[in-house]
């Protein structure tokens, strides 16, 4: 079989996109920088006596099709025909997935590409040389799936040999050593506490939410990034099989492995503390709902606002509850936006109720059905007849009586009938 060989005429100059990629890999073992990739084909470029008319560098990986910017514009300016060559270390440089490998040979077929010149190697429209191009392009591809394949052969093994890849959780440290890879040893400064945090649930009781202040402000424990528990990550750490020697890998798998590393607890301490959170007047208590979260939002940053609770004891012996209305800090860690107590949010509110919005229809319902329920309970324990109407309630006199002695359900249904928006800035509510 004759081999064919596309000629390019010399009418047709060829103009030279000179295109650099960094590896992947690690420095040592890429094979040159992109500075020197740069240098060695602006040498070659010199050599063939070829023409660059323009020279562009990528860091971004081309294991995923379409996520590489420089090269999209290349690609671009090939079909604006700003230049209609290209030059490259190697072929991998190019591509190392069957999409864009698959451009730039539909480029070449539509002759908007006329060659493409690697350190050693040259290709154009010729049907053999395209397809050495795209043999190439597929070993690439094919090297970046088996690495992924070795890579998730190499965790596996760890993983039978006792060692959960990943970062240790907290009351863990993981090992720096290259040759103890996704191995671990106790934080002699947190494992202790982590301990504490399972004994006082099993054996004092403790709920979730006392845990969590007896954590911040008691002991002032904090994470080996210096950030506090939340209450969240309190009941993450309550439900970790870690902590007494399981681990799931990957995690949602249902592949469980034996640890080879210290457990902080045994099991039987895991299984109690299971039992007590799973309590259903624990688990009520900890789903508390504040009365006026979910309806306001920070003037500062645009987080939502939360509340708080904190318990204050007399000398006495008397335990006095306040609860704090703040940012949630979602939008920004450090926003100013301050805490304030209920009393006062709820003071606030009354001053403003005649100014906001209420919607009426949806208020009167709400007063006619208790208005209804309170008839019911006079006729039928007292021989009663009522003679209240919906027409004789004001709707704001009402609407602050909710908010001063209405349940947290009802201050929260009350003010989810406002159509004016809540904004929360500098310890001071306002509408927007």
């Amino acid at each position: 079989m004759e081999q064919t060989t596309t000629k390019v005429s010399i009418e047709t100059p060829i103009r030279y996109c000179l295109y650099c990629r960094k590896s992947s890999e690690a420095e040592e073992r890429q094979a040159l920088s992109i500075e020197s990739q740069v240098k060695e084909m602006l040498e070659l470029a010199k050599r063939e006596n070829l023409q660059v008319v323009e020279i562009k560098r990528e860091a971004h990986s081309s294991k995923e099709v379409g996520q590489r910017p420089i090269f999209n514009q290349m690609i671009t300016e090939v079909k604006e025909g700003k230049y209609n060559g290209i030059l490259s270390w190697a072929p991998d440089r190019l591509s190392r997935n069957a999409g864009d490998l698959g451009s730039i040979v539909d480029l070449m077929d539509k002759k908007m590409i006329l060659e493409i010149r690697t350190n050693g190697q040259r290709f154009t429209d010729s049907p053999n040389e395209k397809f050495l191009l795209m043999i190439l392009g597929s070993q690439a591809k094919l090297e970046n799936d088996q690495k992924g394949v070795n890579v998730k052969r190499g965790l596996r093994a760890r993983c039978e040999m006792g060692w959960r890849p990943g970062v240790a959780p907290t009351g863990y440290l993981n090992e720096r050593h290259l040759d103890k890879k996704c191995q671990v040893r106790l934080d002699p400064d947190r494992a202790p506490i982590i301990k504490k945090m399972f004994e006082k649930v099993a054996y004092e009781n403790y709920s979730g939410r006392k845990l969590y202040h007896w954590l911040k402000n008691e002991i002032k424990f904090v994470t080996k990034n210096g950030k506090n528990l939340t209450l969240s990550s309190v009941y993450t750490i309550f439900k970790n099989p870690y902590y007494y020697g399981k681990f799931e890998y990957p995690r949602g798998s249902g592949v469980w492995y034996q640890g080879k590393f210290e457990p902080i607890i045994d099991k039987g301490l895991f299984d109690t503390v299971q039992e007590k959170i799973s309590n259903s007047a624990i688990r009520n208590a900890e789903s508390k709902e504040f009365a006026f979260t979910r309806l306001m939002k920070c003037g500062l940053c645009g987080s939502g606002v939360t509340a708080q609770e904190k318990f204050k004891k007399q000398l006495n012996g008397n335990v006095h509850r306040y609860v704090y209305y703040g940012c949630t800090r979602y939008n920004d860690k450090s926003c100013k936006s301050g805490y304030l107590r209920e009393e006062e949010l709820i003071q606030q509110f009354e001053n403003i109720i005649d100014k906001i919005d209420l919607d009426e229809i949806g208020i009167k319902q709400k007063i006619k059905a208790e208005i209804e329920r309170h008839k019911k309970f006079q006729s039928g324990l007292l021989g009663l007849k009522s003679k209240v109407r919906v027409a004789d309630i004001d709707i704001r006199n009402y609407a602050k009586y909710i908010l001063r002695d209405g349940t947290s359900f009802e201050k929260h249904e009350l003010l989810s009938c406002l159509k004016s928006k809540i904004i929360f800035k500098d310890k001071t509510i306002s509408l927007e």
